[in-house]
């Protein structure tokens, strides 16, 4: 009689009420602690779960916190405030309200000094922050365009200027916030967006011109 092998068994599927208890209790020992002082046995314990359930799913505690903080930008929304420039100083706003949380703080800025030297880590940072909030940049652009605000550009031009855009509103409002210590408040938004809409009319007439 010929046999059969038996099929593996799948493994154990994530649970994703203790994977959010898991990021809601890093952030709150963030919050709590600080950076320097947070520990996957103290999150272990806020969230009611075992330590080794956190290994199952994260490297360490630099991945962790990305991932807490990553969770902090995904609220992020694009308001319909009428204008692109409303519409601009609507995001960057919320952009900065959540740099100013404790949590985002202090664990974007000791994930960001740690990937200086850990490649992996930078990759993670990327594509668990930067590149799912581009989402932002491109959902803009192309309501301005539909309102007519901005012309019309193929799709690889329109991924480069999204590329540059997020970086110039990501950079210009971390260092206000982080490094320079003022608050993005509502007359530096406005000022900010008036520069980036000037820089937005330059590219588009450039574009009209090819």
């Amino acid at each position: 009689m010929q046999s059969h092998p038996v099929p593996a068994r799948p493994g154990r599927p994530r649970s994703a009420a203790a994977d959010a208890a898991i990021l809601a209790a890093t952030r709150e020992a963030l919050v709590e602690l600080g950076w320097s002082k947070l520990t996957l046995g103290d999150v272990a314990t806020r969230a009611g779960v075992a330590k080794t359930t956190l290994y199952r799913r994260w490297a360490g505690k630099h991945e962790l916190v990305v991932d807490a903080v990553a969770e902090l930008f995904d609220a992020l929304r694009l308001p319909d405030r009428g204008s692109l420039a409303a519409d601009i100083e609507g995001v960057v706003l919320q952009f900065a309200a959540i740099l100013a949380r404790p949590e985002a703080k202090s664990g974007l800025m000791a994930v960001v000094a740690e990937s200086t030297r850990d490649e992996a880590l930078r990759d993670r940072i990327r594509t668990s922050i930067v590149d799912r909030q581009k989402r932002l940049v491109l959902e803009g652009r192309a309501r301005a365009q539909g309102r007519g605000e901005l012309p019309q550009s193929d799709p690889a031009e329109s991924e480069r200027t999204a590329d540059l855009i997020f970086d110039m509103v990501a950079g210009a409002v971390v260092h206000r916030t982080l490094v320079s210590g003022h608050p993005a408040d509502e007359e530096w938004v406005r000022g900010f967006t008036q520069v980036l809409l000037l820089g937005l009319a330059g590219a588009g007439a450039a574009a009209a011109g090819d």
